[in-house]
């Protein structure tokens, strides 16, 4: 079975299962494909890539993602990102705020907040996002 893409005289695009290009045209010769949305048998066929399973196991086997290594690599993405920022401080839900407020320039910054203080800057629609701290800042 294929699936072509047909068009009619009027400018419809449609799809329509056949068992071969043959068997499309020998149905068109024979007066038996019309479009769906007008019932017109001026009907063609579309250039279209053709899908061809070679096999029901075709698709390639990926191994299992490994949590750990997808965390590891979330985590340094965050602190990679947080390096290039600049820090506030103790500043930090203030400063978050000013910029929310436009009354501070746009850009990335990074400081000090305790729980209620984001969960404040959340409510408020501020987006915020904490990240982990540098395995030096740990000491």
């Amino acid at each position: 079975m294929i699936v072509l893409d047909l068009i009619c005289d009027q400018e419809h695009r449609f799809e329509a299962w056949f068992a071969s290009g043959d068997a499309f045209e020998q149905q068109r010769a024979a007066g038996l494909v019309n479009c769906p949305h007008c019932n017109s048998h001026e009907v063609r066929r579309l250039p279209s890539a053709p899908y061809v399973q070679t096999s029901s196991h075709s698709a390639p086997v990926l191994p299992e993602p490994d949590p750990a290594a997808i965390a590891a690599r979330l985590v340094e993405a965050l602190r990679s990102a947080a390096s290039q920022s600049e820090d506030v401080g103790e500043r930090f839900p203030e400063e978050a705020r000013r910029i929310h407020r436009g009354d501070a320039e746009e850009r990335a910054i990074r400081g000090k907040a305790n729980r209620s203080d984001l969960l404040e800057l959340i409510d408020e629609g501020i987006p915020v996002l904490p990240v982990p701290p540098d395995k030096e800042d740990l000491h």
